[in-house]
């Protein structure tokens, strides 16, 4: 079989970067063709035989960039043109999108249409979901300019993007979000996907609120953990005495609720891994320990030595990766009753969940759940046994059950 990927960014930048690159390298082990469509950029480590790319777009210097710029994220011609110079190359059987808006655009699902009008060829065309930006412009489901959730958008009410200057806090921003999203559900281009996948149930329902997305096929399935090469050594490291934070520092994250938390109870000792705004915030929190930013075996050594780790979230967050490998590396997780992330902890088994932003719920939680090590224990064999999909189990679930 041959897979044609396509995502804005083709090197290391985030959640849909990881997905596609780990998903590329089984399917390729497996046998089956794989390439990549996305933006040019110096740090790409993926690509097409014939090294057909949309040019490095910064928004934020030149004034032809600005300029440019509405154009650029409301229907990129060139997308089409250098999309279907890879088409006609590859002749994939499945295009599998992933993050395509503003630098891509979906402008190309018109040119993957045309393409399999013209040579009478059954392509499939798959989309995984990571973020909210086909139901909401600014991607979130949140108004960032006053720190609270929203759904005002769902159903197509796009006006309010603008209305509250979602996108940067931007009038004109968020109206170009506002136009683009119009203009796509207008043209009904995602009603023309073969299948959309869910990584939460959570975004599934929201989906199902769209007029034209609602008709269209959507699958729920949770993203896969990337077990680390040092995963057999790392678990097998015992437990220390300390409660894990591990991420972004900001106010969506629950970040302030979490270290508000933890100054009433001074007995505990918190480590914190991470970086962002509120990083200020913990300096002066006796028993937060900083660690700054980590990665690979230094984070993974930090997540399963701690006795349970926190996810505080304020968002709707989709199917965050720091809760599934939490659990995976047998840490119990204390997550907010928000978005996805009740859906990937067992309720008293792999975790616990709190009211999102209550304070006093979650100081209550930790407390008890500190001074009580067999519930401690129990969780953590609990965690060793769970069931998130491998790369390889979701690799077999993709090319049986959407790709064909």
């Amino acid at each position: 079989m041959k897979i044609l990927f396509v995502n804005k960014f083709l090197y290391p930048n985030g959640g849909s970067e990881t997905y596609i690159f780990e998903l590329g390298k089984q399917l390729k082990k497996e046998g089956h063709e794989v390439q990549f469509f996305g933006m040019e950029h110096k740090g790409r480590i993926v690509g097409n035989n014939i090294e057909a790319y949309t040019s490095d777009m910064d928004f934020h210097t030149g004034k032809i960039a600005r300029l440019l710029y509405p154009f650029k994220i409301l229907y990129s011609f060139e997308a089409r043109k250098q999309i279907s110079k890879v088409l006609e190359d590859m002749q994939p059987d499945v295009v599998h999108l992933n993050n395509i808006n503003f630098q891509i655009t979906p402008s190309i699902i018109d040119e993957i249409i045309k393409y399999r009008k013209k040579n009478n060829k059954e392509i499939r065309i798959v989309s995984t979901a990571h973020d909210y930006q086909w139901v909401c412009p600014n991607h979130m489901m949140r108004i960032p300019s006053k720190d609270c959730n929203c759904d005002k958008c769902l159903g197509g009410k796009y006006f309010n993007c603008i209305k509250n200057k979602c996108i940067h806090n931007s009038t004109i921003k968020s109206l170009l979000g506002t136009i683009e999203a119009d203009l796509y559900r207008l043209k009904r281009t995602y009603a023309k996907i073969d299948t959309i996948i869910c990584p939460s149930i959570f975004l599934h329902d929201q989906f199902k609120k769209d007029p034209v997305l609602s008709k269209c096929k959507l699958v729920s399935k949770h993203n896969f953990f990337i077990k680390g090469e040092d995963f057999e050594d790392v678990m097998k490291l015992q437990k220390k005495d300390y409660v894990l934070y591990f991420g972004r520092y900001s106010k969506e994250k629950g970040i302030m609720t979490l270290i508000n938390a933890a100054k009433k109870l001074p007995e505990i000792p918190f480590i914190f891994a991470g970086s962002g705004p509120l990083e200020q915030e913990l300096k002066d929190v006796e028993n937060i320990e900083n660690r700054g930013f980590l990665s690979g075996n230094e984070l993974h050594k930090l997540i399963r030595e701690a006795r349970f780790a926190i996810y505080p979230s304020e968002w709707n967050e989709n199917c965050p990766f720091a809760v599934m490998e939490a659990i995976s590396y047998g840490t119990p997780v204390l997550g907010a009753r928000i978005g996805g992330i009740p859906e990937l902890i067992g309720e008293n088994t792999t975790g616990l969940e709190f009211v999102s932003g209550d304070i006093n719920a979650l100081t209550d939680m930790i407390h008890r759940l500190w001074n009580d090590p067999e519930k401690q224990n129990a969780m953590e064999i609990n965690c060793k046994k769970n069931g998130f999909d491998t790369v390889e189990s979701y690799t077999d679930w993709l090319v049986s059950t959407v790709y064909n």
